[in-house]
């Protein structure tokens, strides 16, 4: 009977877990297990045969110079958004944690880009970014400092798109801030003003350990985000000038859908997944240091 018993319990759980596990495995795990059976192939996308070439396409992508210099740029573009959003995010929150006329407006307007498509709002910061009669250069120009090229020079396109997607990240993040601040308890802020902490010494050793769940979520959803980007990439640079933003995801896109080479593409796929997979393991193991739930 307790076996029995066992069994019914397992199937139950089973029965509640199945409905999620299946899109799980449709949208999820089979589209990961085609990418990597497609990696170990020579098919071009168009074609309805392919040869298997094994381990040829990591080799090749392994000895193309483009590769590191994608890598390089994913890896930079990652820390230059991450860093940002989360520091902005959370200045932007104890900004507006204590309610006052027209909290709400102001963060209304903060979280607004980030429900505003990405497409749209690169195409507006194409404009803004245009070098004769943009208002960034405008900006420059008011405070008396040189114009630039921004997206049209390989030397500021990549801060040009890492601009962007901060701007766009910022109101996300400043939400979850909120939310965090309002439920960190006031005993523990009274029982260290007790102590004649200062509001320096408050925030340190009382706001950033109670809200730090926060942090490593928005660290482990930015990352993600950083890896992934694309749309803004496609919109202001197309991964130029001269391949300065070409990232690993968009040099994915280029391999697979401009020289039709979906074998390599697909081993930059993987890649993207192992790199990501041990950047979060990384993340994950330091939050068992500094994150207090």
């Amino acid at each position: 009977m307790k076996k029995l018993s066992n069994v019914i319990r397992a199937g139950g759980v089973l029965g509640f877990i199945l409905p999620a596990l299946i899109p799980l495995a449709v949208f999820w795990i089979y589209p990961i297990c085609r990418s990597l059976f497609i990696s170990f192939t020579d098919w071009d996308y168009m074609s309805p045969s392919y040869h298997f070439v094994f381990f040829d396409n990591f080799k090749k992508l392994f000895q193309d110079p483009r590769f590191y210099e994608a890598l390089w740029n994913t890896l930079l573009f990652s820390a230059g958004t991450l860093i940002p959003t989360l520091a902005g995010g959370l200045f932007l929150a104890l900004l507006l944690q204590k309610a006052f006329r027209g909290s709400g407006l102001f963060k209304f307007i903060l979280f607004s880009p980030w429900i505003t498509p990405t497409v749209a709002v690169s195409i507006v910061w194409t404009w803004i970014y245009n070098p004769d009669t943009g208002l960034a250069n405008a900006v420059l120009k008011f405070f008396h400092l040189p114009a630039l090229q921004w997206i049209n020079s390989s030397n500021t396109a990549l801060l040009s798109v890492i601009i962007v997607t901060v701007w766009k990240s910022l109101g996300y993040a400043m939400i979850f801030y909120l939310s965090a601040l309002e439920k960190v308890p006031a005993e523990l802020y009274e029982a260290n003003s007790l102590d004649g902490a200062n509001a320096w010494q408050r925030f340190r050793d009382v706001t950033l350990p109670c809200i730090s769940p926060t942090t490593f979520f928005l660290l482990i959803v930015t990352m993600v985000n950083s890896l992934q980007a694309y749309d803004q990439i496609q919109i202001l640079t197309q991964g130029g000038p001269s391949g300065s933003t070409r990232t690993l995801l968009y040099m994915y896109y280029q391999l697979g859908f401009e020289e039709y080479d979906m074998g390599q593409a697909t081993a930059v796929a993987m890649v993207l997944v192992v790199i990501t997979l041990i950047l979060s393991g990384v993340q994950f193991l330091a939050s068992k240091k500094w994150v207090h739930y």
